[in-house]
């Protein structure tokens, strides 16, 4: 099974906003972003693809989620791309 950690940023907004989450299919899940149809926080906003991440099983996939939520200065330097 081929999982993804992905981090998305908001387009246009003055504060740019991020986004982590992981999915088995990350091209359907931007667009299920963008088309406010995933998670109630993204709703009503342009998202981009900042970064991404392939792991072999779910369980290591969510692991890396839940960090990468609560590594601020990594999801800040990556909002300033």
């Amino acid at each position: 099974m081929r999982c993804f950690v992905y981090v998305l940023r908001s387009e246009g907004d003055a504060k740019p906003r991020t986004y982590v989450g992981w999915t088995l299919d990350l091209d359907k899940r931007v667009v299920l972003h963008n088309a406010g149809k995933a998670a109630r926080s993204t709703r009503g906003r342009a998202w981009i693809l900042l970064y991404a991440e392939l792991y072999g099983t779910r369980h290591e996939a969510m692991s890396r989620e839940w960090h990468l939520k609560r590594d601020r200065k990594f999801r800040d330097r990556l909002r300033k791309l």
